[in-house]
């Protein structure tokens, strides 16, 4: 047997999730994604990862603004889905596309809930320091991310671990997790358990003015800073390369022994005074080029130590 699923998804990371479901047997009888957005140089619009993949898999693929015109909200009820999947869509449902569904709409969310609702919770665990996540299968309701959970299988953030990273093994997991559940579902074994009241915090987007690194805080939250924007939209700094102010992301950095002003650079290994400690970058962007390695770029760049980065 298998279930009728309208899918609705965005990004990369939901991809995994839809490969995973119509592997599983179900049956995609739509899918919803954010409409195209002008990218780039030309501001040529561009479809999302999860519009491109269902085109490919030769699946229909509807792309409202949102769901306020009662047409949007008619043509969602009229698909007569069993459920709806929910990764990462950009958009909050309201109650009678979250109704429509013989089962509902169940989301797959890459927190341990509730810690982590909205946007950003993978950038925000790691900004924030935090040594364990998790991917929960959430049943929707009319709030932001305070629906029941259904399953959840934890994940640890180890020291090093960059945002992209975590997002890949998350996403895999999603996609698992997501098999799971809808096999409960169909077998009318899977138990939704309210969220705590407790530990709710929420992952707001990314806003550019925090990419900005702030040497002026402790090494150790500086490198969580730096890795949790890892590998976009990427943290940054200014430096005087050319003669002129130069931005330069920063992908990968370790914390180091060192001491000085903040911003301050200690030595010939890109060691950079922190507040308390210092951080030795590992990986870096210049503008416009290709990530490298630190023992790359300072085979064609000498910055001398004492130069005052911010």
């Amino acid at each position: 047997m298998s279930l009728d699923i309208v899918f609705m998804g965005t990004p990369d990371f939901s991809v995994s999730v839809l490969d995973a479901v119509i592997a599983a047997g179900h049956r995609v009888v739509a899918v919803y994604s954010q409409p195209p957005r002008p990218a780039g140089r030309g501001l040529t619009e561009v479809k999302s990862p999860v519009h491109r993949r269902a085109e490919a898999l030769g699946l229909p693929v509807k792309t409202p603004k949102n769901f306020k015109a009662e047409f949007d909200r008619a043509e969602f009820g009229a698909l007569n889905a069993d459920a709806a999947v929910v990764v990462a869509y950009g958009l909050l449902l309201p109650v009678a596309v979250l109704e429509a569904p013989r089962f509902g709409c169940f989301n797959v969310h890459a927190s341990k809930l509730p810690r982590w609702r909205s946007a950003a919770p993978i950038q925000r665990a790691i900004m924030a320091g935090d040594t364990m996540t998790a991917v929960n299968i959430m049943q929707m309701d009319a709030g932001l991310d305070t629906g029941p959970v259904c399953l959840g299988r934890d994940v640890p953030i180890m020291p090093d671990m960059t945002a992209g990273e975590l997002h890949d093994a998350l996403s895999r997991l999603g996609a698992e997790l997501i098999v799971e559940a809808l096999a409960k579902l169909e077998a009318g074994t899977l138990q939704a358990v309210p969220q705590p009241k407790d530990g709710v915090t929420y992952a707001a987007k990314i806003d550019k003015r925090e990419t900005r690194i702030d040497f002026s805080q402790p090494a150790r939250k500086v490198a969580d800073h730096i890795r949790g924007l890892s590998p976009y939209p990427g943290a940054w700094f200014e430096a005087n390369l050319s003669g002129k102010p130069e931005r330069i992301k920063i992908l990968r950095a370790s914390t180091a022994t060192g001491k000085g002003n903040p911003g301050v650079l200690l030595d010939d290994t890109l060691t950079i005074a922190c507040a308390e400690g210092a951080i030795r970058i590992t990986e870096l962007q210049r503008a416009g080029k290709q990530p490298m390695a630190a023992a790359d770029f300072l085979r064609g760049v000498r910055i001398a130590p004492g130069t005052r980065l911010a």
